[in-house]
């Protein structure tokens, strides 16, 4: 068995986690200079306007949202590979629909970032490429285990 058969308790840990988890997409978004409708959005201040978009930040600061982007869907289709139970929980917090919206508000922007932006070494274009596909990836990867054990496992059993 795993630990969460072990310990039962670790699904509400889980279920408190979660909000924390999906935060991570909304702080991404927020960095790039985009916003997320819907419950979450935090409302915006006027005096806030946001400048900074992907496209426009500096290069270090692009590669490090890459980076954590990459690191969050890589840990959380691990996550799931291994213990698709904690889907339910996952759905509990819409994460289906709001992983649909944080792709398709951030992935064509950091894409189109990075394919804009000029590179004194090809090499750092090549290692973004590669990290912002793998991560548009795993979040399909997710998705499809997310949407596997919630609606068509209770169909098949």
């Amino acid at each position: 068995g795993n630990i969460f058969t072990q310990q039962p308790s670790y699904f509400s840990d889980l279920d408190e986690t979660l909000p924390t988890v999906l935060q991570v997409f909304n702080n991404i978004l927020h960095k790039c200079g985009l916003q997320c409708e819907g419950a979450s959005a935090e409302p915006q201040k006027l005096e806030e306007k946001v400048s900074v978009t992907a496209g426009n930040m500096p290069l270090q600061e692009l590669k490090d949202i890459v980076l954590y982007l990459c690191d969050t869907c890589t840990t959380l289709w691990a996550f799931l590979d291994v213990f698709p139970l904690a889907c339910q929980t996952f759905q509990k917090h819409e994460f289906c629909y709001r992983l649909a919206a944080f792709y398709e508000l951030a992935i064509p922007e950091l894409e189109s970032a990075i394919k804009k932006r000029h590179y004194e070494d090809n090499s750092v274009f090549a290692d973004l490429w590669r990290r912002i596909s793998h991560s548009r990836k795993k979040m399909l990867e997710v998705f499809h285990i997310l949407i596997n054990q919630v609606c068509l496992q209770p169909i098949l059993e």
